[in-house]
Formats: C-alpha cells, structure tokens, sequence
C-alpha cells in the first residue's frame, strides 16, 4: 500500500524555480451595473455613453450631457465631445465603484474645435494625446468614436494645444479589451 501512496503523491505539481507571472487573480468585481443610475435618468440631455475602466478593459456606461438647443452643427459636436471629457473625468457614482469601475481621463481637460489648416471635424485638446495616459487615451477615443463627436466611419480627429497636426484615431475590440497595451491606432490627417 505504501508504493500507490508514492506513486500518488508524485502526481502533484512541482514547484519551479522559473518566476512566473499569470496576471492579477481573478476578482469577483461584477463590471455590469445592476441597474441603471437614478441620477442618470433624471438628467435631461443627450443620451451618451462614455466608456470607462473595469479590470483592465473600457466598459461602455449610460451617460447624458447637456446641449443647449439651437446650437449648430460644429458647435454642437464640441459641445458634446466637452461634455464627454467631463463625464470620463467624473468620479463614478456610488454603484459604479461597487461595480469596480473607475477612470483614467483627469478632470480640467477641454477640448475646441478645428484650427485653420485642420480638417473640419478635428477636435483640439487642451492636452496632447500623445501626452495622456494609453488608457485615458483609450477611454477618449473610444468615448467620442461612439458618439456625435465622431467622423461617419466611427474614427475621431483628434489634435493637442500645439502645433502639431491632428491624427485619426480608431477605438478597435483590441483597444477596448486592452486599453493598457493597445493604444488606439491611428494614422496622419493629410487633408486640411
């Protein structure tokens, strides 16, 4: 009897001295909202979604920002992209935390429209998207590609206080499963 008690003890796994690394343990934090936000409902205004972290991928949330009535069309997409930066940058509500939700995108950021020279739908950031964080960056792009910020194809031109010319950047399934690791791709605007 005491060679099957060797025998299944060898079974096991052996320790290593290899270091390894399999990511963070598993969480029990839900990412999906249990029920939508009474404050959210409450609100009149556009209805948005805005996409912030949850275990390290952008999950979309039902969002509203305020447009004034009467507002033109370019203002209108400034407008709404502003009020998409004050939404990301706004501590998640009480079932948002519970949830495990959180943001990259820092408060005090505002965007503008276009500069001569820039196509008609860039927006300006006040700070370089070069400059921001891969997941604040990923948040914004895919926030305004899913919004009337963005251009018909779904991609956002997006430029920073400086004078460097705007880029087209795109919110991909890679970007939104990975914000950390995927910046969103993007491409030089030749067309002015």
């Amino acid at each position: 009897m005491s060679g099957l008690a060797v025998v299944l003890a060898g079974c096991g796994i052996r320790a290593t001295e290899v270091p390894t690394d399999f990511g963070t343990a598993p969480s029990r934090v839900r990412c999906s909202l249990t029920e939508p936000e009474v404050s959210a409902q409450a609100t009149r205004g556009v209805p948005v979604r805005v996409f912030l972290l949850c275990r390290s991928s952008l999950v979309a949330v039902d969002r509203t920002v305020r447009v004034p009535d009467g507002a033109a069309d370019s203002e209108r997409r400034v407008l709404v992209a502003q009020g998409l930066l004050d939404q990301l940058s706004a501590p998640p509500s009480a079932a948002e935390k519970e949830a495990g939700y959180t943001s990259n995108v820092r408060g005090g950021m505002t965007v503008g429209g276009p500069r001569p020279g820039d196509p008609k739908d860039a927006l300006r950031l006040s700070t370089a998207p070069a400059g921001l964080t891969s997941y604040a960056l990923a948040q914004i792009v895919c926030t305004f590609s899913d919004s009337a910020a963005a251009e018909g194809d779904g991609s956002v031109i997006l430029g920073g206080p400086g004078t460097e010319p705007p880029r087209r950047y795109e919110c991909t399934d890679e970007v939104r499963a990975r914000p950390g690791a995927e910046e969103p791709p993007s491409t030089e605007v030749t067309e002015g």
